[in-house]
């Protein structure tokens, strides 16, 4: 599917702008291509700079409560001073590389009620002009889809997933926020955690998980109950018992709740801790169906009730709707 959305003009007479993304989702880290098409105003035009930016919905926690907005998590400058003759059509391809921590807003199809997008800003006569937004679609990682089916076989389901404005203290995280996957366990694991919440953290040379349990309180208060911290190298996908790995991270994450109590929060106040990578203990574990399956049977439940289609259709309008409310970062 190729997403196009009409920038519309920067005003009566001048250029217009349409941005078309490749088909497809993208991969975190990975590339991503399209076209932007230009077509002339009533008078001739020099183009100053197109420049592409992505913009993510972002949640922040603060002492008022929480607010939404809109963050600018990276730029792209695509070329410019050049003429664009009155009615003249000319398109500019590009390909940029997108960050290795940009988020994940499908799993197998299915939303995760993330919303991404790619905005087309275009300087003409010293005047600016951004425009509306084209959806963009991040699929996940090989390690990232195999720790997420792997709790999925274990029995977790799929709660919601945002992003969350703020760093993670004691990682090597670059943006000014993070994905959390909210999770609940299985009967096998609902004795020891609550709800489980999952970050990845993907670099160059692998990716860091975050997992937390029992979250209380807010980015700026205290209750935190148990936070691992665990690192997949890059050529370990082929060669790991990913349902063996991750039972033994929920198993000592689960640990870590139980040595520092149900109000305690673990590390040295920081937000996030982190624990050693141990791997399978022996205990036993349950074949379940997989994330995508629970992913795709609660996926009309996700963004406050807006099926996954509306997400991507809508996802212009929610930006806006954002940007007086939260801003840019």
């Amino acid at each position: 599917m190729v997403f196009k959305r009409l920038l519309g003009s920067l005003g009566a007479g001048r250029p217009a702008v349409d941005t078309v993304l490749d088909a497809g989702a993208v991969l975190p880290g990975g590339s991503l291509s399209g076209q932007v098409h230009l077509k002339g105003g009533n008078a001739d035009f020099t183009i100053e700079q197109i420049t592409l930016e992505l913009v993510a919905r972002v949640e922040a926690e603060h002492d008022g409560g929480e607010s939404h907005g809109t963050v600018v998590f990276d730029r792209f400058t695509l070329g410019g001073h050049f003429h664009l003759a009155e009615g003249e059509q000319r398109s500019v391809a590009f390909t940029v590389r997108l960050p290795w921590e940009t988020p994940v807003t499908e799993l197998h199809g299915q939303s995760l009620g993330v919303a991404l997008g790619v905005r087309t800003e275009l300087e003409v006569a010293d005047a600016k002009d951004k425009g509306d937004l084209d959806p963009l679609t991040v699929r996940p990682l090989p390690a990232q889809e195999a720790v997420l089916e792997a709790l999925g076989q274990l029995g977790f389901d799929f709660k919601s997933a945002d992003l969350e404005y703020g760093r993670i203290r004691g990682t090597g995280q670059q943006l000014p926020f993070y994905q959390e996957i909210e999770l609940a366990p299985s009967p096998q694991y609902a004795q020891a955690v609550n709800e489980i919440e999952l970050t990845f953290l993907a670099n160059p040379g692998g990716m860091e998980v975050i997992l937390e349990a029992d979250k209380r309180g807010g980015f700026f208060s205290e209750g935190h109950d148990a936070v691992t911290r665990f690192t997949v190298g890059p050529h370990e996908i082929q060669h790991r018992d990913w349902i063996a790995d991750v039972d033994a991270w929920i198993r000592q994450l689960a640990e870590y709740r139980a040595s520092y109590g149900p109000h305690g929060s673990y590390g040295n106040g920081s937000h996030r801790g982190h624990g050693d990578h141990r791997h399978g203990d022996g205990h036993s574990h349950r074949s379940g169906p997989g994330m995508g399956t629970v992913v795709a049977a609660g996926a009309a439940g996700l963004a406050g009730g807006m099926a996954a289609t509306e997400v991507v259709d809508e996802v212009g309008d929610f930006f806006e709707g954002d940007e007086e409310e939260g801003g840019e970062g």
